[in-house]
């Protein structure tokens, strides 16, 4: 995928993708599956789902606490991946990368871990763009600690007005959380100015990088992240495994959420010490078979190389901009400049409901998304319940937009007087 090619070279290659990967190879409702809600979670390919097999046939058993061949295998896998995972987002080594299940649990780690730091009065900023994931553990924090939580608001072009920040960053800001590209306005922020008018502050500063990573190169020096949080599953990789990516001495700092077996140093029975990060925040028997399948996601991504896949997917969302801007009346939220946005649209179509929408898409063997798509708060500042969301990947193409725009208007009919 690497090198100069034509159009048309290009165009055949991505759909070779497809190929790769079982779920779409089957039929929907006696249609071609068109899959568009890789935000909600992408395919596997057929590596990576080989590799899972592999594991429990060939070398299933738990990690760190045994010293036979299946025992070391496991290990080794496990090990593996952490490796992989930090150096696919530029992690300062394998130690800074604490394995979880999703980038939910690992945000939630976060709120935990740093909260004997946190006083009331203190001041947490996050965005009105974020995910639930990046609103609830900070509440929930809030209502523990009495710290202050303050959101920088989004203009009508579904942009961070960052014209704001002067008066939202103050003394007392003590944490920065933000997302890096938005689930359901594509927004790719501009994390690292916001991070720098952070750090000027002395506040450190979170990602959440669960659209960015595995869809565009995402580096944490370049983004001045001191936390970065990802998970597999949207990387093409196995379900129940995230990562919780930090800086040097964060780690440290940080309190375990759970305790249990492999996370201590020693125990009494009235007292415990912890182990050194990151095993001090990985409690009990991982997802190792997770961990063993992750790799092959990432060869996969590497092969096609991760500029290569921002171009594919700038390239379908500018086609998909185009395309519902021909039928009348649709409102696409976020940037109308593809190069501001990742691999996704949602949209509202005032003729029909994203619930229906949804249903009768299906019907066309269209998969999308509709609801507040865990983002409550950002509807309501677009003025909606509810949005159809449609997101791409490395196997979509310009087709299948083509498709989600004529099962747009197959809705329409059905619900025309």
């Amino acid at each position: 995928m690497r090198g100069k090619v034509t159009a048309e070279d290009s165009a055949a290659a991505w759909k070779g993708v497809a190929d790769r990967f079982p779920a779409l190879r089957r039929t929907v409702n006696a249609h071609r599956l068109v899959y568009l809600d890789t935000a909600a979670t992408a395919q596997k390919p057929d590596a990576v789902i080989s590799a899972e097999k592999s594991y429990y046939e060939e070398s299933n058993a738990n990690v760190h606490r045994g010293i036979h061949t299946l025992a070391e295998e496991a290990t080794a896998a496990y090990e593996n991946c952490r490796k992989r995972a930090g150096e696919l987002v530029g992690a300062p080594s394998p130690s800074s990368v604490v394995i979880t299940r999703n980038a939910t649990a690992a945000l939630n780690m976060v709120a935990r871990g740093l909260e004997h730091t946190l006083r009331e009065g203190d001041e947490i900023l996050l965005t009105e763009m974020e995910h639930h994931a990046n609103l609830v553990p900070w509440i929930m924090l809030a209502r523990r600690t009495g710290v202050v939580l303050k959101h920088i608001p989004i203009t009508d072009g579904g942009l961070l007005d960052l014209g704001k920040l002067p008066e939202l960053i103050g003394p007392r800001t003590r944490l920065v959380s933000l997302v890096h590209v938005s689930n359901v306005l594509g927004t790719i922020n501009p994390v690292a100015e916001v991070a720098e008018a952070a750090h000027r502050a002395g506040a450190l500063v979170v990602v959440d990088a669960a659209q960015g990573v595995g869809h565009m190169p995402v580096a944490m020096e370049e983004l001045g992240a001191d936390v970065l949080v990802y998970s597999a599953h949207k990387c093409y990789g196995p379900m129940g495994l995230g990562f919780l990516v930090a800086q040097p001495g964060l780690l440290e700092e940080m309190e375990p959420m759970e305790g249990g077996g492999e996370m201590i140093n020693e125990v009494f029975l009235d007292r415990a010490t912890w182990a050194e990060p990151p095993h001090k925040f990985e409690a009990g028997t991982p997802n190792v078979a997770a961990a063993a399948a992750f790799p092959p996601a990432l060869d996969l991504l590497e092969s096609l190389g991760l500029d290569a896949v921002r171009r594919h997917e700038e390239e379908l969302v500018a086609h998909a901009l185009q395309t519902l801007a021909t039928l009348d009346g649709l409102v696409v939220y976020g940037p109308h400049d593809p190069k501001l946005r990742g691999g996704l649209v949602a949209f509202h179509d005032p003729e029909v409901h994203p619930h229906d929408m949804a249903t009768l898409l299906d019907q066309a063997g269209v998969a999308v998304r509709a609801g507040h798509h865990c983002a409550q708060p950002l509807h309501r500042r677009l003025g909606v319940v509810a949005t159809t969301r449609a997101s791409f990947g490395i196997y979509s193409t310009k087709d299948d937009i083509d498709a989600l725009a004529e099962g747009i208007r197959f809705a329409r009919r059905y619900f025309s007087p």
